[in-house]
This record gives C-alpha cells, structure tokens and sequence, in this order.
C-alpha cells in the first residue's frame, strides 16, 4: 500500500507543470522552424527572414529564468537573511537583475524570442532549498546557492559573446559580465563570513 503511494506521488510530481523554459525554448523553436528539439541546429530562418542561430534563444530563455530566481529569491532573503551582508547582497540582486531582467524583455521582444514568465524548474528547485532553511543556515545556503549560480551565469555569457551571431545579443551579454563577475567577487569575499556564523 505504501510502495503504491510513493509510486503515485512521484508520478505525480514528474508530470505536475511544465518548465516553463522548455515551454518558452519550445515556442521559439516553432518560430525558427526547427521542429525537432532534439536536432542540432547552427541556424534556422527567422520570422522575419533572417538567419538567427538556436542559440540565441537558448541563451536568452536561461538567462531570463536565471534572471528570474536572482530577482524572486533576493526579495524574500532580504526579508529573511540574518546576517547584514547577506541582507544587503540580496537586496543589490533585486536592483542589478531588475534593470538586466528588463534589457533582456526589451531585447527579446525586438528580436521576437518569447521568454519564461515563471522560474525553470532548475531555479524553482534552488529558490524552495534555499527558502526551507532558516536562520543562518538560510543565508548559508543563499550565499553558496548564488556562489554557483553566478559562476554558471559568467560561462553562459561568456559564451553568448562569443558564439551569438546577434551584435545586439552579443552587446547585451558583453554590458551585463561585468556586474556577474562583481557580484562573484562580492559572494566569494562573503561566503567565508556568513560560513562562520553559527
């Protein structure tokens, strides 16, 4: 009786909602004309007829849902956090991924990319970790959860730089490096002051 209901609540836990990236890269792909997600693409034509790259899209699905989380999960940390610094880091997430979550909208709208309107189901993941901890052990997790989260972010700009066949794309990218790479800095001077908190 119990296997059966473990069973049944994993069941439905696998097909509960969608991701919305894989919903958004979804829709994208239709636009591209790529009708087979699981094909490897280097360009497909575009609505208007240009040759845009999967890749762009891909790129600017997952920085939005990444967008998303710092800006969702950095309002209730600032609430929450009990140490000043993670505070005041997580209330910096809010103001700086606001204004790129906000280019990024523009930007996808001009080149007609639909974005995910709600977390991936990788940051839905982190931000419901993160938030079942209290205390210190709160900001811990925050602290260490955005320590990987930006050292992902930076490859995946990096490379949208260097591989996006967009110059408005690739500016985009280019202008928003540098603050990652700073709150990189901020989060690997912090990580060993919030760990010795008890």
């Amino acid at each position: 009786m119990l296997l059966g209901t473990a069973v049944l609540l994993s069941a439905a836990g696998c097909s509960s909602k969608p991701d919305s990236v894989e919903q958004a890269q979804a829709t994208n792909n239709a636009k591209e004309g790529i009708t087979n997600a699981d094909t490897v693409v280097t360009t497909a034509k575009g609505v208007s007829g240009e040759q845009r790259p999967a890749f762009d899209s891909q790129f600017m699905t997952k920085a939005a849902s990444g967008g998303l989380l710092e800006v969702q999960l950095g309002q209730q940390v600032a609430q929450k956090a009990t140490t000043p610094d993670a505070k005041q880091f997580a209330q910096q997430m809010v103001t700086d991924h606001t204004k790129a979550n906000n280019e990024l909208k523009a930007l996808a709208a001009q080149k007609n990319i639909t974005l995910p309107t709600t977390l991936g189901e990788d940051q839905q993941k982190v931000y419901d970790e993160v938030l079942a901890e209290k205390g210190a052990d709160l900001d811990k997790k925050y602290v260490s959860a955005m320590l990987t989260d930006h050292q992902e972010d930076i490859k995946e700009f990096q490379g949208a730089v260097t591989q996006s066949s967009d110059t408005d794309i690739r500016a985009f990218a280019q202008k928003t490096l540098p603050v990652l790479q700073m709150h990189l800095g901020m989060l690997q001077k912090m990580q060993p002051v919030i760990e010795a908190k008890k």
